[in-house]
């Protein structure tokens, strides 16, 4: 059921909600949708997040955004975001929706008669897109030990050039470290699924921000979240400047460069991992990353990297498989 006042635009901060579910005990399950509207007219963006239950920072970064706007409101424009996508996946600590286990985040840009997961991706993708953004951004969390960057999905030729274009340009504007995806054609598949690969698609701007561990709030993660999102708003004019422009303080090899995506060296071996280097090191083609051992401490390998590359996080469990990735990387 769409809000009927969605169509009068009302000044300054609202709180409303859009239906995706009615229960078996008739309860109703709703999305929170948070906007605020200026005087003048001007850009329109959105912030979303928790997509996959477990990554909450995201949540918390929007509700920080707009505590932040009630003590300097919007100069222009309307700024509109969906907190919590995944109210059911949350609640029980879940990447995935608990009902069905499908991944939110793979079911855009929906199906109103489709699974669960495609509905609430439609209601969620026609809000956004009715709206004709200029940027969407998605907030995620990434592995536990790892630093905030932005994400930018495969390009795809010429479909979706121009909204492509916007997109690098509003990344570089983050200040975070910024990582491509592969566009390799199995990945592609997977990101014109995601929330940010279907805008692209629908000529949407729009990036992710990967900021830090999931499952429980990092106040620092938080606060690098606010500023780069402020970043943006001060740069479309919606928002007054910073007294100083946030940028992450990445090693200077990562700055103003795009790099590429790689899960990084994986392991051959079943064991203990023990991480050799942190996130954000620089490291060179060769480097050892981690060392494996077995349960009576025998050394079984030393995981090296095939890369000059900057170090994105280490994986969540020290636990190996063979073909198990150790580190993720942003190659340089």
């Amino acid at each position: 059921m769409v809000d009927q006042s969605a169509s009068r635009p009302r000044l300054g901060i609202r709180y409303s909600f859009r239906n995706i579910l009615t229960g078996s005990d008739l309860s109703r399950r709703r999305l929170a949708l948070m906007t605020a509207t200026a005087v003048d007219v001007g850009p329109t963006v959105w912030l979303t997040a928790c997509a996959h239950g477990d990554e909450v920072g995201g949540i918390v970064v929007i509700q920080e955004v707009f505590r932040r706007l009630k003590r300097s409101p919007l100069l222009c424009g309307e700024l509109r975001a969906f907190p919590l996508m995944n109210p059911m996946g949350f609640e029980v600590g879940s990447r995935h929706i608990s009902m069905d286990g499908e991944d939110l985040n793979r079911s855009f840009p929906g199906n109103e008669r489709g699974s669960l997961a495609q509905r609430i991706a439609a209601t969620i993708f026609q809000e956004i897109i009715q709206t004709q953004p200029t940027l969407v951004l998605d907030l995620h969390n990434d592995w536990r030990n790892s630093i905030p960057y932005t994400v930018l999905d495969p390009q795809r030729k010429a479909v979706h050039r121009d909204a492509y274009a916007r997109t690098r340009q509003f990344a570089r504007r983050t200040g975070f470290v910024l990582v491509a995806e592969s566009s390799k054609s199995a990945d592609s598949l997977v990101f014109s699924k995601t929330l940010s690969g279907s805008l692209l698609l629908r000529d949407v701007p729009a990036l992710t921000l990967e900021l830090g561990e999931a499952y429980v709030v990092n106040e620092t993660n938080v606060d690098y979240g606010v500023r780069a999102i402020w970043n943006l708003l001060s740069d479309l004019g919606m928002a007054a400047a910073q007294e100083k422009p946030f940028e992450y303080e990445s090693p200077r090899e990562c700055r103003r460069r795009i790099l590429a995506y790689s899960d990084g060296a994986l392991s051959s071996s079943s064991g203990i991992v023990r991480f050799l280097v942190s996130p954000g090191d620089v490291i060179v083609a060769g480097q050892p990353v981690a060392k494996i051992f077995n349960a009576f401490g025998k050394l079984l390998e030393t995981v090296v990297s095939a890369h000059r590359a900057v170090v994105l996080g280490h994986s969540d469990s020290s636990v190996a498989f063979p073909g198990k990735p150790v580190v993720a990387l942003g190659l340089l």
